[in-house]
């Protein structure tokens, strides 16, 4: 069965939005967006440190992915989250991730108290 364009299965829909996710520096943005109503590019480019041509690839991304929007206003470009959801979804990344850490945490402290194992020849 072939699909088009608009029915796409929701799973591939999904890994294109995890795709738009899918670098650190396009999760820092998002993280800087959601932190304000809206962020300029001057103020992208002050948090990031980087160079404005790398910037707007990333933020290109994120606009293909529907996860910010972008307003120009004279001379100067904001941008905002897409949608609100895209802070819940950081949200909860960010716990899951603080749970996998414990986890794997507890695991290291419960390793290093078993004995040492030894190998006969």
């Amino acid at each position: 069965m072939e699909f088009t364009a608009e029915r796409r299965p929701l799973y591939e829909v999904k890994a294109n939005l995890f795709k738009g996710l899918s670098h650190p520096v396009r999760v820092r943005i998002l993280e800087v967006v959601s932190a304000a109503p809206e962020v300029s590019v001057a103020d992208l480019l002050a948090d990031t440190g980087m160079e404005a041509s790398h910037l707007s690839q990333h933020l290109a991304v994120l606009r293909r992915h529907n996860l910010v929007t972008a307003e120009r206003r004279g001379s100067l470009v904001f941008y905002r989250l897409a949608y609100p959801q895209v802070a819940d979804l950081l949200r909860v990344a960010r716990s899951l991730l603080g749970e996998i850490l414990a986890t794997t945490q507890e695991q290291l402290v419960e390793t290093v108290g078993l004995p040492a194992l030894t190998v006969q020849p």
